[in-house]
Parts: C-alpha cells; sequence; structure tokens
C-alpha cells in the first residue's frame, strides 16, 4: 500500500524546512516537497546579516542547504516534485504532483511568495548583483551609495524610509503623481532631505558599464519623453505574488496569501501555512522560521485528536 504521511511540507525554504526538523525530531514521518532547489527566496540572498547565529552573516544558498540537512539528519524525506492539485476533503489529505499522487494526514504549506519583477532589459541578469527585492536583506550594501526605489505602495514607501536612514540618496520612481501608501508614511519621506521623488515615471532599462550597475533609464509617462538617472542600486518593490495557484480555492485566502494567524491553522483542520505564503505583517526568515515550529506543534495537537 502507499506510505502515508504524518506530515508533508510543500516547499523547501526556512519554513518549510523548519517545520520537517521539529516534526522529524517528534518522530513523526515528513517528506518536503519541492519543486526547485532548497531555499526558496532565501537561497537568493547574498549574504544574511539579520539572522541570528552568524556573526559574519551567511549567504542564503548555504543557510538553505544547512537547514535541509538539519531536518534530514533526524529522518525527513525531500522529494524534489511540484505540487499541481490538492484534495483536502477527506482525513488523508492527497497531494497530486509532477511524479504522482502522495498521502499525508497533515500539510504544511509553506509556498512562498515571489517578488513581482519589472521585466525590463537588465534585470534579470542584475538580479542579486545590483537589483534587489528586499531592501531590509540587502540596504546595507548601499551605505552612503545612492539608490533607486520602484514603487508607491506601503512596502516601497517602507524601503525607500529605511534606505534613507543608511544612504547618500533615494530615488523614489512612481507610475502616478501621487503615492499609494498610507499616509502615515508621507510625511516622514516628503521631510527626508536624501530622498527624491521622479512622479509619472517608469523604469525602461538597468544601465552597467559591464562590470557592475551604473544606474537606469527612464521614461516620462505623460509626455514619453527620456532621461537616466545614475545609482548604485535599484530597489524593487512593487508587490508579491504568492505561490498558492495550485491551491485552486481549496483554502480561504485573501489577496492570494492564505488565512492564517500565529497558529497557522487554516480555514481547513490538518492544513497549516507557514512563512510569507500566509497573511502576516512581517515576511522575514525569523518569522517564517517561527511559523515552521508553530505549524508542527498544532499539527501534532491535531494528530492527537485523530488518534483517538
Amino acid at each position: 500500500m502507499q506510505q502515508i504521511y504524518d506530515m508533508i511540507i510543500i516547499g523547501g525554504g526556512p519554513a518549510g524546512y523548519t517545520a520537517a526538523l521539529y516534526a522529524a525530531r517528534a518522530g513523526l514521518t515528513v517528506a518536503v516537497l519541492e519543486r526547485m532547489s532548497v531555499g526558496g527566496q532565501m537561497a537568493l540572498t547574498g549574504v544574511i546579516d539579520n539572522y541570528p547565529g552568524f556573526e559574519e552573516g551567511v549567504d542564503g544558498f548555504t543557510l538553505g542547504m544547512k537547514m535541509q540537512q538539519g531536518a534530514e539528519r533526524f529522518g525527513a524525506e525531500t522529494i524534489y516534485s511540484e505540487v499541481t492539485a490538492v484534495n483536502f476533503k477527506a482525513p488523508v489529505k492527497q497531494l497530486v504532483t509532477t511524479d504522482g499522487t502522495l498521502r499525508t494526514k497533515t500539510v504544511v504549506i509553506a509556498t512562498g511568495a515571489d517578488p513581482k519583477v519589472l521585466g525590463i532589459d537588465g534585470e534579470s541578469e542584475w538580479t542579486g548583483r545590483g537589483v534587489h527585492y528586499c531592501a531590509h536583506c540587502d540596504g546595507r550594501f548601499y551605505k552612503d551609495k545612492t539608490v533607486i526605489v520602484v514603487g508607491g505602495g506601503d512596502s516601497a514607501a517602507s524601503d525607500a524610509l529605511y534606505l534613507s536612514r543608511l544612504c547618500k540618496k533615494v530615488y523614489v520612481v512612481h507610475r502616478r503623481d501621487t503615492l499609494r501608501a498610507t499616509k502615515i508614511y508621507h510625511e516622514p519621506l516628503m521631510s527626508a532631505g536624501n530622498v527624491e521623488f521622479l512622479w509619472n515615471s517608469r523604469l525602461t532599462e538597468i544601465v552597467s558599464d559591464g562590470g557592475k550597475l551604473t544606474g537606469a533609464k527612464l521614461e516620462n509617462i505623460p509626455s514619453g519623453s527620456l532621461s537616466a538617472v545614475t545609482c548604485d542600486g535599484i530597489f524593487v518593490s512593487i508587490g508579491r505574488r504568492p505561490v498558492t495557484e495550485f491551491l485552486d480555492g481549496a483554502l480561504d485566502t485573501a489577496g492570494g496569501y492564505i488565512i492564517a494567524d500565529e497558529s497557522t491553522r487554516t480555514s481547513i483542520p490538518g492544513v497549516f501555512a507557514a512563512g510569507d505564503v500566509r497573511t502576516k505583517e512581517l515576511r522575514q526568515v525569523v518569522t517564517a522560521v517561527a511559523d515552521g515550529a508553530q505549524a508542527v506543534h498544532f499539527a501534532q495537537e491535531y494528530l492527537a485528536t485523530q488518534d483517538k
């Protein structure tokens, strides 16, 4: 008969492998399903300085590998496959993957959220080497330098305000003529002497000298006129896309994010959401790790009720 796991975790990032570690150490049979490579978005970060225990920082790929090895040390299994559909209606949940169907008593969804990209020339080439999607992760590399922040919502405003305390100059490029961000951000940004707004504009191309990023080309949307801005780095902050399409309405969501509180419980008993994929205020490696531990705690409570 096909194995029925105690827990299957979808996603091999920090939330996923923390859940795997806690579950395996607790004696549960557990598998992590990862569609590409371990670490998730964390693996794309050159140096992580804000994760405790690494006094010199650690690159995201290495940290992801260490998390995987720690979980597998206690018996967690890694399966490289993509989940394409789910069935959560029965006590034993079914996950349809590109390599067949798996069965499990509990599920932890830790698929994360991908940053939205601009889709312009040079963006993918310079990602991680001048183009970034997390100011709190990579902002420290631009102390006393000039950066561009793209976006006009809360995340862009927060990033611009954070970077204004580090950088010599911050350009905020927004497609409209006013911020969409919550009013609380407006006054601090407007009064910051090193923040300049480039309204009604969009980036069209990344500029480099071959060895490093040197700036960007901009288009003024109403007039169509082109200009160039010199900078050392670009922070794209136009939102994120939670990886939840495969659920096809199986769970309650808000804006694509799985509705779950700090307990990580979702609208379906026995199914939990951990890390960036769930509704939450702060999306960082440390909060993802905390979610992974929480998910296993409440999954064990759920399993105990099912065994009675």
